[in-house]
């Protein structure tokens, strides 16, 4: 990292929010909401049921859910899912889990559904998964809207900056697979926890509706990121976002295109965006 050293938060090893966000928490406004969506309150948290989904279906149930994070101080940080990543396992080859391949490290993606997982990347930063059903795996949260805290997400994401840097904007603060894991303070500690039971990070409904609101049409499908050098499995449209969100981290304008109702199946075929079954025979046409 550039410029001068800093004093940092405590690292993500650590389970709760620092006592340094306090003071920030304490000021901010308690009303402070989302600029893009009102926010009602919990809808009450998604328990294990929720979580028994196939990799494709549960990516997308994801979008439009709350992440909710409570800080040691009892406090609570909380983030609307706006874009996800599914990771077959098996013979998708840009998954950990690739190949059955077991290890201490990616151990979360073949426990229960639900099961959170944890890895770092880079050395310094840290992605959050949830295990799905099917062996190995798991959904990547990639961008998040913030919607409660946003001070505090603010603090924890500056103490990781260089020095002087410009004041991030809400859209800016959790849209990324890191960014979200250090504007709420996920620790590597977290990984293989329970999302359905652990009392410190959780999952709750559509804060717009009590209902699953999410429709077919505002579901973008795109290659995934970051993942060029897996060949043909770089181009499988597995990365699902909310179309037209502000806190989404990549945009892709031509996926947004095929996405439309009656373009999906010019690129890809029904299977590959709609369902798991058989969808790793498939080639696109």
């Amino acid at each position: 990292m550039a410029g001068r050293k800093r004093k940092l938060l405590p690292s993500a090893e650590d389970g709760g929010c620092s006592s340094e966000c306090k003071p920030a928490e304490r000021n901010m406004d308690h009303r402070e909401q989302s600029h893009y969506f009102s926010f009602r309150g919990p809808q009450g948290r998604l328990g294990t049921e929720f979580f028994h989904q196939s990799c494709i279906h549960l990516a997308k149930a994801f979008l439009g859910k709350v992440l909710c994070r409570r800080c040691a101080d009892g406090s609570e940080l909380r983030g609307r899912i706006v874009e996800t990543e599914a990771y077959l396992g098996g013979e998708d080859k840009a998954s950990h889990s690739a190949g059955g391949k077991r290890t201490e490290r990616n151990t979360a993606m073949f426990m229960k559904p639900g099961t959170i997982y944890v890895y770092p990347i880079y050395g310094i930063y840290l992605c959050m998964n949830v295990s799905s059903e099917g062996e190995g795996a798991a959904v990547l949260l990639r961008s998040l809207e913030p919607l409660k805290g946003q001070p505090t997400m603010r603090h924890l994401r500056t103490a990781r900056r260089k020095e002087g840097a410009r004041l991030l904007k809400d859209k800016e603060l959790c849209n990324g697979p890191s960014k979200l894991c250090q504007a709420l303070n996920i620790p590597r500690s977290f990984d293989r926890r329970d999302l359905a039971s652990d009392p410190e990070v959780w999952l709750e409904g559509d804060p717009d509706s009590g209902s699953d609101s999410t429709q077919p049409q505002d579901i973008v499908c795109a290659p995934r990121v970051g993942i060029q050098s897996h060949g043909e499995w770089a181009e499988k449209p597995w990365r699902f976002y909310l179309r037209g969100h502000p806190c989404v981290s990549v945009v892709n304008k031509e996926a947004e295109r095929l996405s439309l109702p009656g373009n999906v199946m010019k690129r890809w075929s029904q299977s590959e965006v709609q369902s798991d079954a058989g969808q790793l025979h498939i080639k696109q046409t």
